[in-house]
């Protein structure tokens, strides 16, 4: 016998002996009754995949709904917010809450806002002393 020739009968299986166990795996377990283990393994690699990807979308979506954009009204700071919360200013500290995708001074009940006037102040005496500028804050009543 020429000592080569079994090598003329090797079959070269490289890289086969994963999808060939894969296969009898999968044999296995459906003739011995071992179906209802794969199926659960296929839909829990299943949710594993698709929970991200449903999480990701419901996330945008919320996201997309509820975020505002926009600028203080006290002092024009741009602002990021969420509708249903109430956020101050981080420039002026202007309590504020969005409305209608704006962003609008939140108040206590009772509370007049009043924004700051100036006045020019006029001597009436006729003298020709010059004329000062007055800034008046407008206070709501103490109770």
């Amino acid at each position: 016998m020429a000592p080569n020739g079994f090598r003329q009968l090797q079959l070269n299986f490289s890289g086969m002996g994963c999808w060939f166990t894969l296969a009898l795996g999968f044999l296995l377990m459906t003739t011995v009754g071992l179906g209802w283990l794969l199926k659960s393994l296929l839909v829990l690699i299943l949710l594993l995949v698709l929970i991200p990807i449903i999480l990701v979308v419901g996330v945008q979506f919320w996201l997309r709904r509820n975020l505002v954009e926009g600028v203080c009204p006290a002092c024009s700071q741009p602002l990021t917010g969420f509708k249903p919360i109430p956020l101050s200013c981080p420039n002026c500290g202007a309590a504020l809450q969005a409305n209608d995708g704006v962003f609008k001074r939140v108040a206590a009940e009772g509370t007049i806002d009043v924004d700051v006037v100036n006045v020019d102040a006029v001597n009436t005496d006729g003298s020709s002393a010059d004329v000062t500028v007055v800034d008046v804050d407008v206070l709501p009543p103490a109770d």
